[in-house]
């Protein structure tokens, strides 16, 4: 009984009303389209994604998308589609109403990106929204539907009145305009991150869209300027206005179609199109890997996993791909509706798809920038062993080492005791410029070198809003950038440890592992261990340092916490003992 009493809160509790609130009972329509709203509009990126899957649904060929602040001040998304009638947009914000879809229709297979019919009618819950549509009639329409003035409630319940609807002058297409979103929410609009980071949800988001549907012209403006631009005539130049000149030029296009074997042994086609960035152009972050089903971006690990196996060992370690991928299927064999949020399908046959995808992309890349040699096996695995233990932690310093040479114009031969050490001298350099940044984060300031003329690094769109929104972390690492327009950026200062300065790449990757998300800590290692990359000594570089040099790269690396292991946990030194020498020249010791 004290259980149940504490369950309900505790002290004298009246049977009858217990019993009452206890019964299951119909909701009211305003609570409803509450939690419609919740589950369809959580951030800006939301809704920007439903309108711009209504326009592509609505035959677009141009979606411009302007978006003031951080999305909830103004949203603007306006498409060239094929509008709607009087009767249609007034419809159009009534819950659970489409055109998507037949009144007796299997929302599975459905052909369109995608069909969840309350997506105007929760963001007007949340907001003011304000529709102007023309199906090309001599006048248009306006229905404003205002979800603010009427405190979140729902404004099409029989006392609230209906929506707002009147005549309005447009070219055949459809323009939507959202603002004060979250108003009614204070809870909602306090947990968003800034300005800067949620519109670089958006304008990933519009990356995303314009990959995927190529053929179609976006433009993205944020408070007033324009960020991202696609032309609408194809995959190049969408990479291009996403991403680079470099990016787009240093990249192949792909188009194929692949036979597969469905359920019950049928056969059926997966056309799998896009475009890839040679494995000389990579990004530190997976999130450079785009994948699309049916032009709709998804998140499927599956896909991209393929698109990754497709480049094989064409890739540098550590690094991932720049690519753009859409598998085409039978709307039949797709299910859009399986994440309230769409970003995810279900798909038939998700194993034969990723094996089409796989094979396409690895075709394509088929003798374009081989970089890389499959490994071979060296005889070696007894006599060669990683010095250290298992995390790289010292067990004798090197100041009884002596340096004897170099081999490859990489490795150094160190002569230690009874011991041959071979020291990979890219590693181990990175294993000391990783530790003097380490350091820098516990009070010492980072090496930095100026830039005279100052650099310029061509940013996505994505990239850009990121820079914008980790400004203070990058100078904190050395990096000091400003905006030069166009997603330029200029450089002015970067870090420069052990006196080699960073450059353009080591600047993108920051932004990369700044934008994860990951936990302070862990983007921080993550962070440094790339910085610490990028300027230390390569192979040819190593083979020119003169026995001084060769002795103070020793030096440094036997002054680390950990100098037998790389910032990325491969090894440094490797050992061969005089025992074995002497047993493979037959000698008795």
């Amino acid at each position: 009984m004290a259980g149940e009493e504490r369950a309900r809160g505790g002290g004298e509790t009246d049977p009858d009303k217990s019993e009452e609130l206890n019964r299951v009972s119909r909701l009211d329509p305003a609570t409803v389209d509450r939690i419609a709203a919740g589950e369809v509009v959580t951030r800006p990126a939301r809704v920007v994604g439903e309108l711009i899957d209504n326009a592509l649904d609505a035959g677009a060929s141009r979606v411009e998308v302007a978006v003031d602040g951080d999305g909830t001040d103004r949203i603007r998304v306006a498409d060239d589609g094929r509008g709607m009638s009087r009767e249609d947009a007034r419809l159009a914000v009534e819950r659970h109403a489409t055109s998507k879809l037949a009144p007796d229709g299997d929302p599975v297979g459905v052909d369109s990106l995608g069909f969840r019919g309350e997506a105007l009618a929760a963001i007007a819950e949340a907001a003011r929204l304000e529709l102007v549509t023309s199906d090309g009639s001599a006048v248009g329409t306006r229905v404003v539907v205002d979800g603010v003035a009427s405190g979140g409630e729902s404004t099409r319940g029989a006392d609230s009145g209906e929506p707002t609807v009147a005549d309005a002058g447009r070219a055949r297409g459809t323009t939507v305009v959202v603002e004060d979103l979250f108003a009614t929410r204070p809870a909602r609009r306090e947990s968003l991150a800034g300005a800067a980071a949620e519109f670089a949800r958006v304008s990933a988001l519009v990356a995303d869209y314009a990959l995927a549907n190529p053929d179609v012209a976006f433009t993205l403006e944020h408070d007033g300027s324009r960020t991202l631009s696609t032309p609408g005539t194809g995959i190049t130049e969408a990479l291009l206005g996403v991403y680079d000149r470099e990016t787009a030029s240093r990249s192949t296009e792909v188009a194929a179609s692949v036979e597969v074997e469905t359920e019950g042994s049928e056969r059926d086609s997966v056309e799998v199109s896009g475009a890839l960035a040679y494995p000389s152009v990579t990004r530190s972050s997976r999130d450079h890997v785009r994948v699309s089903v049916n032009g709709r971006p998804v998140r499927n690990d599956r896909l991209a996993a393929a698109v990754r196996a497709g480049y094989g060992r064409l890739l540098p370690d550590g690094r991932e791909p720049v690519a753009a991928v859409d598998a085409s299927l039978p709307p039949a064999r797709v299910d859009p509706n399986v994440h309230p949020a769409k970003r995810e399908v279900g798909l038939r046959d998700a194993g034969a798809v990723a094996d089409a995808v796989e094979s396409v992309v690895a075709d394509a890349l088929t003798g374009a920038d081989l970089r890389r040699k499959t490994e071979v096996d060296t005889g070696l695995d007894e006599a060669l062993n990683p010095v250290g233990g298992d995390e790289g932690e010292r067990p004798a310093a090197f100041a009884d080492a002596d340096p004897i040479g170099t081999f490859r114009d990489l490795y150094l031969l160190v002569e230690s005791g009874d011991e041959l050490l071979v020291i990979d001298g890219h590693a181990a350099h990175e294993r000391v410029n990783y530790e003097r940044l380490a350091r820098a984060f516990d009070g010492e300031a980072v090496p930095t070198a100026p830039l005279d003329p100052p650099a310029t690094a061509s940013l996505s769109a994505d990239e850009a809003a990121a820079a914008e929104a980790h400004t203070d972390a990058l100078a904190a690492l050395g990096f000091e950038a400003e905006p030069f327009g166009g997603g330029t950026v200029r450089l002015r200062t970067v870090p420069a440890p052990f006196g080699r300065a960073a450059d353009a790449d080591a600047f993108r990757d920051a932004l990369a592992t700044l934008a994860d998300g990951e936990s302070p800590r862990d983007a921080r290692e993550a962070l440094l261990a790339d910085l610490a990359c990028h300027p230390s000594l390569k192979r040819g570089e190593i083979g020119e340092l003169d026995a001084g040099e060769l002795r103070s790269l020793l030096d440094r690396l036997g002054e680390c916490d950990r100098p037998y292991a790389c910032p990325h946990g491969r090894p440094t030194v490797l050992s061969v003992d005089e025992a074995t020498f002497a047993a493979g020249f037959g000698r008795d010791g």
